[in-house]
């Protein structure tokens, strides 16, 4: 079996994988400070009654959120908006 040409394929594309990642999650920045923040701030993140309790609950609140303002994003968008939600106020 030869096994050079996915090797190869893998060397090639992993660059690519690992240099979207970082890119995911300033989409997530981003697509949260252009949407999100036009409804409330930050506070509802951090206060002691919040709603969200878990990742599986940010992740449909952040696609009932985009869904109630008819934002049409991308799962991708949806997971990167959760992503970076969850890494700078949530940390589940």
């Amino acid at each position: 079996m030869n096994c050079k040409f996915p090797l190869r394929t893998l060397l090639v594309a992993l660059p690519i994988m690992v240099t979207s990642v970082p890119a995911a999650a300033n989409n997530g920045q981003e697509l949260h400070d252009t949407n999100c923040t036009s409804c409330h701030d930050t506070s509802v993140y951090t206060r002691d009654n919040r709603r969200v309790k878990d990742l599986d609950g940010l992740h449909k609140q952040v696609l009932h959120c985009e869904q109630a303002n008819s934002l049409a994003w991308s799962e991708q968008d949806v997971d990167a908006v959760a992503s970076f939600l969850n890494k700078n106020y949530y940390k589940f």
